[in-house]
């Protein structure tokens, strides 16, 4: 499936919109404050991690890879000049049909990671279906790069309590979103580039597309206006906490503290 079908598709996307992680209330336990890779209670919501509460001002770029390569030499080439890694969220198809730009990714020193194997909605497909697109996501990655993911972004945002209570079972935390380039959309560079920066706040994790029309164009200018902001670029794996913490109602991971423990 080229570059023409992928408006098509993620107009379907279901992810709630998130306001900037900067200007979150952070609530308390009573708003069902999630811990860790820890099981939860069978009456709580789950919600996955869609932004970092850091008071240092860090970020990470991800991009989504479901169809189509042909924007992937300019984006690695943007990415490389800025000094910057990414998290490519990649679907085991897109693995198999294009194993050397997995390759190539990965050796450029950025993170792969699970976007599921063939990019269902997941909420619709029952728990055992749910961890096959799993296992096979990963061990395709895995046979690939030698490294297996971490994380898990589910395809089209779309997500419910059964799909991040599978995930974590198999390890693997669930990240989304709270900065949405909107690339899918064929927005122009300038666009993107004011669907980005405006929008980023410490902590933040910002969607791309990797066949975005205009995704590549964008990136150079983005780049250069965060680091001239002060921000640096972790992987999502680095950005996020990996144990000892929450995530509130917003899908704000903090740090577990005394004050949030409950």
């Amino acid at each position: 499936m080229g570059r023409s079908n992928i408006k098509a598709i993620f107009k379907r996307k279901l992810a709630l919109p998130i306001a900037l992680c900067a200007a979150v209330v952070v609530l308390g336990g009573a708003l069902g404050l999630r811990a860790g890779l820890a099981s939860p209670t069978a009456a709580a919501r789950e919600i996955p991690i869609y932004c970092v509460d850091r008071d240092d001002k860090v970020l990470s770029i991800s991009f989504d890879a479901a169809w189509g390569d042909e924007d992937t030499d300019e984006i690695l080439s943007a990415l490389s000049e800025a000094g910057v890694k990414a998290t490519f969220f990649l679907v085991g198809e897109w693995v198999d049909k294009y194993p050397h730009r997995v390759k190539q990714i990965f050796e450029a020193g950025h993170e792969i990671q699970n976007h599921s194997a063939t990019h269902p909605h997941m909420p619709k497909i029952g728990r055992d279906k749910m961890l096959s697109e799993l296992n096979i996501c990963s061990d395709k990655i895995e046979a690939v790069t030698g490294v297996r993911p971490i994380l898990f972004r589910p395809p089209y945002g779309d997500y419910s309590n059964d799909v991040i209570e599978v995930a974590r079972g198999t390890g693997l935390y669930t990240i989304q979103w709270d900065v949405d380039s909107l690339d899918w959309k064929d927005l122009t560079a300038g666009q993107i580039y004011d669907r980005v920066v405006p929008k980023v706040g410490p902590g933040s994790i910002v969607l791309f597309h990797n066949g975005g029309k205009h995704t590549a164009e964008s990136l150079p200018a983005i780049l250069s206006e965060l680091k001239s902001q002060g921000y640096t670029f972790l992987t999502i794996s680095e950005l996020i906490y990996k144990d000892n913490y929450t995530v509130d109602h917003t899908g704000r991971q903090l740090p577990r503290t005394g004050e949030n423990a409950g």
